[in-house]
């Protein structure tokens, strides 16, 4: 069998922005830039710095937390954010978050994600 080819966090943000703005080709530009740029340098791969985070939070709160839900928490952190003062980062940010759940949601074992794929 061969092995599943997975969406990057790059081609998430271009299928978002396709279906946003109804364009064949969009640049998603500060969004890709942050998550696939300095902060991936600074942070490391991706799913594994989320991972890391469900690790912990699970230790703390004592209840299993997935990789997928720290990217949907930390989209909601934005959410958030929002109510305050709506700010291009808080949405540049939501963006990033969103795809990067995207992703993760790929690379996790069924039985650890929240999605059914059933049809």
């Amino acid at each position: 069998m061969p092995k599943k080819k997975y969406r990057t966090t790059r081609e998430y943000l271009d299928i978002a922005a396709k279906i946003v703005t109804g364009q064949r080709q969009y640049d998603y530009g500060d969004a890709a830039k942050i998550v696939t740029g300095q902060r991936q340098y600074d942070y490391g791969d991706k799913y594994q710095n989320h991972k890391n985070i469900s690790e912990l939070w699970s230790s703390y709160l004592g209840k299993k937390v997935s990789a997928h839900d720290v990217a949907i928490c930390m989209l909601l952190v934005k959410v958030a954010r929002l109510k305050n003062r709506k700010t291009e980062d808080c949405y540049i940010d939501m963006a990033g978050y969103a795809a990067i759940a995207g992703e993760i949601h790929e690379q996790e074992d069924d039985a650890d994600s929240p999605f059914s794929t059933a049809e």
